[in-house]
C-alpha cells in the first residue's frame, strides 16, 4: 500500500533499501561470528581481503570498500598491531604507506574463506542454485552501480 504523496517507485526503493540494511546486518553478524575464531571482526576480515593480493594506501582500500579513510586507517592499525598486515613504502607516494597482509594475515583469511564456502554452499542450495545466487549478486550490483552514478552527477 502506498502511502498518500509516496510513489510506488519511491516505496519499492524503501523496501530495496532496508532489505539491503538487514541483509548487511546479517553479513555482518555472520562473518563477525566466523572471523572471531581468528581474532578478526568482519570490518577486519573486509579489509585484511582487499590487501591480501595487492599492496594498496588506506585511501585507496577505502574507497573499494565504501567506507571513510579514517575507519579503515583505524583497522589498518589493528591489524598491523596483530601481525596480520604491514605497511610498506610507497614508491608513487612519500607518505602514504601502502598496506599488506603478513603471512599470518593471508593465513587467517584463507582459513574464514574456508568456513565461508561451507556458508555458500548452504545458502545456494537454499536460494535454488548457483544461477540464482549469481543472479542476485549482479542485481545488488547494479543497483549499487546505480546509487553510486546518480550520487556523482550533482542531480539529488
Amino acid at each position: 500500500m502506498t502511502r498518500k504523496g509516496e510513489s510506488g517507485e519511491a516505496e519499492s526503493f524503501s523496501r530495496a533499501a532496508v532489505a539491503v540494511f538487514r541483509l548487511n546486518g546479517r553479513f555482518t553478524a555472520t562473518l563477525d561470528r566466523l572471523a572471531l575464531a581468528f581474532g578478526l571482526s568482519a570490518a577486519r576480515w573486509q579489509i585484511l581481503s582487499t590487501v591480501t593480493e595487492e599492496s594498496l594506501s588506506v585511501s585507496e582500500v577505502a574507497r573499494r570498500v565504501g567506507t571513510t579513510r579514517q575507519s579503515v586507517q583505524r583497522i589498518a592499525d589493528l591489524l598491523v598491531r596483530q601481525g596480520l598486515a604491514v605497511y610498506l613504502d610507497n614508491p608513487a607516494h612519500r607518505r602514504a604507506k601502502l598496506l599488506t597482509a603478513t603471512e599470518q594475515g593471508i593465513a587467517a583469511k584463507r582459513e574464514i574463506d574456508s568456513c565461508l564456502a561451507a556458508l555458500a554452499r548452504q545458502l545456494c542450495e537454499r536460494l535454488g542454485g548457483e544461477d540464482e545466487v549469481h543472479r542476485t549478486a549482479e542485481v545488488l550490483r547494479g543497483l549499487s552501480g546505480a546509487l553510486s552514478s546518480i550520487g556523482s552527477d550533482n542531480s539529488v
